[in-house]
């Protein structure tokens, strides 16, 4: 009798089974095609990837071992369940992105010097009318309380470019530069395209070591400010001078040509125009900035000018002068003629600036 039912029992269950994969395998399965299980795995798969990824500190890190402990002592000897490997793999997908985000981020070289087109304005004069663009030169992960910026018309990078390419044909050949326009360039559409071309065209160029230390790049910075201070200077505008001059020092700086004649000559334009307006201490430290400069160029024709302008100075604020009073001592024995040493001021006027 016992073996009757079970024998039942084995053939009651073995029709069941037949009859779930019948099932299995006719309607059902059609409502569910295979094409839909992966376009839902890919769903979910996007969703995971297109999320922030956030990377914890040392103390996260510690609280997520010390959560992952106390659940394996909860879970005491219980095997994985299908979920909770999916989970797994999840976190651990989500580990290696962060560590190749994190690989790649230490792999990137941080820019150092960034072109920003802050303004665009249309300029009518009486035979020309032009797009005046107004670039600022900003240190990455700095706060620059005084900018460097230069105004610049598309003729100018026009010329830039032409220049470049005329010097540095292979180095620009992968450099963009945008095209002239017969019509709509004073549209805003144009403009904003022109200023994001104008800023991604400077940076590529500052990217490349031999175009960024060229004088044709470097002039395009500075050189007009260098000239109209000049003219100012000449002029006895000694205010105005002094923003240009000033705004010329900070574009140098930007670039990291400090130690160049330029630059010196911008210190001596500083000095000058702060003697003239009665500023006698940003004038003495211009000229101990210079000094420091020339401390190796005993032959270097402003040596002088700046050593005697820096005794006078030092006499008149108070400073001590008796570094510079050796430095001249040692000048007039080595057989220069101090007396024929023309002022700062005077160089400045003398100075050609083509």
């Amino acid at each position: 009798m016992a073996a009757r039912i079970l024998h039942r029992l084995r053939h009651a269950l073995g029709a069941e089974g037949t009859r779930e994969e019948r099932t299995h395998d006719g309607v059902e399965a059609e409502d569910c095609p295979e094409s839909s299980e992966l376009e839902d795995d890919t769903e979910g798969l996007s969703t995971r990837l297109s999320g922030t990824l956030s990377f914890s500190g040392h103390g996260e890190d510690e609280e997520e071992e010390e959560e992952e402990e106390e659940e394996e002592e909860d879970g005491g000897g219980e095997e994985p369940r299908a979920g909770d490997a999916a989970q797994d793999g999840g976190s651990l997908l989500s580990r290696q992105l962060q560590e190749l985000w994190r690989r790649s981020r230490s792999s990137l070289v941080p820019q150092r010097l960034l072109f920003e087109v802050s303004s665009a304005s249309v300029v009518s004069e009486r035979s020309s009318k032009y797009v005046l663009y107004t670039i600022y030169l900003i240190r990455s992960g700095q706060l620059d309380k005084a900018p460097a910026a230069i105004s610049r018309r598309y003729s100018d990078f026009e010329r830039l470019n032409r220049r470049l390419r005329g010097r540095f044909g292979c180095d620009m050949a992968g450099i963009a530069f945008p095209r002239k326009r017969l019509r709509r360039n004073f549209t805003a559409e144009t403009i904003a395209k022109r200023s994001r071309a104008f800023e991604q065209f400077l940076s590529h160029l500052h990217s490349i070591a031999e175009i960024r230390r060229s004088p044709e790049f470097l002039e395009f910075f500075f050189l007009q400010d260098l000239r109209a201070a000049q003219r100012l200077t000449c002029t006895g505008m000694y205010r105005e001078a002094l923003a240009t001059w000033a705004n010329a020092y900070r574009l140098q700086d930007r670039l990291g040509v400090c130690g160049s004649g330029r630059f010196l000559l911008t210190l001596a334009g500083l000095v000058v125009c702060h003697q003239e307006l009665d500023q006698l201490g940003e004038a003495h430290g211009c000229c101990e900035q210079a000094l420091q400069l020339l401390e190796a160029q005993d032959s270097h024709p402003l040596l002088g000018p700046f050593l005697q302008a820096h005794v006078h100075l030092a006499w008149k604020v108070g400073k001590d002068k008796r570094q510079s009073e050796a430095r001249l001592q040692g000048l007039q024995e080595a057989g220069v003629p101090l007396q024929q040493q023309p002022s700062l001021k005077e160089c400045l006027i003398k100075e050609p600036l083509e």
